[in-house]
């Protein structure tokens, strides 16, 4: 669930980039900033040498991944192999490619293969209830470091690499939506590395374009600060995230057996972030599902350990197999979903469309069985609503949008503000959760679009378009309600101008980008 950009490019490239999870396009993006590198050795602008990148790009990947896979199999647990190779990409732009020309440089072999092995290890051993703690690659690349067998050069930030290493961060960052997140960090780094060189006599366009071609400033941000595993959850707190790393990245200090490094600096921000957010996967168990319309499901399971969430915020689940297709789709077995229970109820609940065609992930979670198990690796999400219970809002759910408000109005939202709610289906079927609206004692409004009357709890909206003169008059007082809109894309970029036509001046979007 995510906020959304309403500009024509904004929705072809949020169309585009639905079709890819996050770790599927870090992983795509990171492949081809490899072969990038490749291209650059054979056009002179690198120096490694073509036989030893590609050799420290076998050892990379084939270290990662046979040794997660090992490891999984003596945790007894699924390994994922996406993550394994987007590791095994990093460490290969971390470590400087092994000589192997004028004979093979042992020592620094052996760093590599250890870092390789360690951030393998570091998921299972630095971890708590599934989730890993550190950033794997991180983890791995800093105790090498620690063993003086190799260290990090960071030498993907180089001149000849930004070229495309800006365009694929700019890529992943829209993507996971961490823009100002990196945007905190880059300022604060920047800020800091420009006015050291400014001090040492640079001029203003070196010291400014120093840390950014020459410093792994955007390649740290872009793959490795906003990795999501190791974010807290909610926006605020990855902003002052962002800025304490800044900090810790670009400030100089030697404490004797540690010095600053970029590495050092995220494994401090790892750290942080796994005391402010959930402390760990859950492990849950299925107790079962429920049609809630012709064409969505409701899920329940059961939580090893309690979950700390607010109403509104998303959980990831890390999917089985789909049983009929053996492997999962394009998009990978993580996907997110917004809770339906309010925070304190014995079982967790989401919501899912579940209309044909179905997607991979859709059928591994009907093909469910009692008593499954299955793990919950992420619960974040800045989809909540203002503290302060004076403040009313209008919510907006097209579908499946529905969903982050059940939580809210299980809570007892309606019982505490003033609370509209602008319901927008196909019709009186695919209204779900009519009898907990019914009961929330929120004002609901529903909008039809075929034309036939919604039940007698909910206020008719009419069958036409929603835009802003029709907002207006469903809302008169719009202007002094903080606005929430949830749906697909394309349904909150369309919502979210008609609030503002209508006169909202806080809107607030959270997008179902296709699962």
């Amino acid at each position: 669930m995510t906020a959304v950009i309403s500009t024509p490019i904004g929705s072809r490239l949020d169309t585009a980039l639905g079709r890819f999870t996050m770790y599927r396009l870090v992983l795509w993006v990171l492949a081809v900033l490899a072969a990038y590198s490749l291209l650059l050795n054979v056009l002179g602008w690198l120096t490694f040498g073509l036989p030893e990148m590609l050799a420290h790009l076998a050892l990379c990947l084939g270290l990662t991944y046979g040794s997660n896979r090992a490891l999984a199999a003596l945790f007894h647990v699924r390994p994922h192999t996406e993550s394994s190779l987007i590791t095994g990409l990093l460490l290969y732009f971390l470590f400087w490619p092994t000589q192997i020309s004028a004979g093979v440089q042992l020592l620094d072999l052996a760093g590599v293969a250890l870092a390789c092995v360690l951030a393998s290890a570091s998921k299972y051993a630095l971890a708590r209830r599934g989730r890993h703690i550190f950033n794997p690659a991180a983890a791995g690349a800093f105790i090498t470091g620690l063993t003086g067998l190799n260290i990090a050069t960071w030498w993907a930030a180089t001149p000849a690499m930004l070229w495309l290493l800006l365009p694929g961060v700019l890529l992943v960052l829209y993507r996971v939506r961490k823009m100002l997140m990196a945007t905190v960090f880059t300022v604060v780094a920047v800020s800091i590395v420009a006015a050291e060189l400014l001090r040492a006599g640079a001029g203003i366009g070196e010291a400014l374009w120093q840390p950014l071609a020459q410093r792994p400033v955007l390649f740290f941000v872009g793959f490795m600060l906003t990795e999501p595993l190791t974010l807290p959850p909610r926006r605020w707190q990855q902003l002052a995230l962002a800025a304490v790393v800044g900090l810790l990245f670009a400030i100089p200090y030697n404490l004797g057996f540690v010095a600053n490094s970029p590495e050092l600096a995220l494994l401090v921000g790892n750290a942080l972030a796994f005391a402010a957010g959930q402390r760990g996967g859950v492990r849950l168990r299925f107790k079962g599902s429920r049609p809630l319309t012709p064409t969505t499901t409701e899920f329940h399971f059961m939580p090893e350990h309690p979950v700390r969430f607010s109403p509104g915020q998303y959980l990831e689940l890390h999917l089985p197999h789909d049983k009929a297709a053996g492997k999962p789709d394009g998009k990978g077995r993580r996907r997110v979903f917004s809770l339906t229970s309010a925070p304190g109820a014995p079982e967790l609940r989401i919501g899912v469309g579940t209309a044909e065609p179905l997607s991979s992930a859709k059928r591994s979670l009907l093909d469910l069985e009692h008593g499954e198990e299955l793990t919950a690796t992420t619960v974040g999400g800045d989809f909540v609503l203002p503290r302060k219970p004076s403040t009313p809002v209008l919510l907006i759910a097209a579908g499946i949008g529905i969903t982050p408000y059940l939580a809210q109005l299980a809570a007892g939202a309606a019982r505490d503000r003033d609370v509209v709610l602008l319901y927008l289906v196909r019709n009186a079927e695919e209204l779900a959760y009519a009898g907990e609206l019914e009961r929330s004692g929120a004002r609901v409004l529903a909008r039809l679009a075929d034309g036939s009357v919604p039940p007698p709890s909910m206020q008719d909206a009419g069958p036409g378009r929603i835009a802003g003169g029709s907002l207006k008059t469903l809302v008169p007082d719009i202007a002094g309600r903080d606005v929430f809109v949830s749906g697909s894309p394309a349904s909150v970029r369309s919502l979210r101008a008609a609030a503002r036509d209508a006169g909202a001046r806080r809107v607030h979007v959270d997008s179902f980008s296709g699962y």
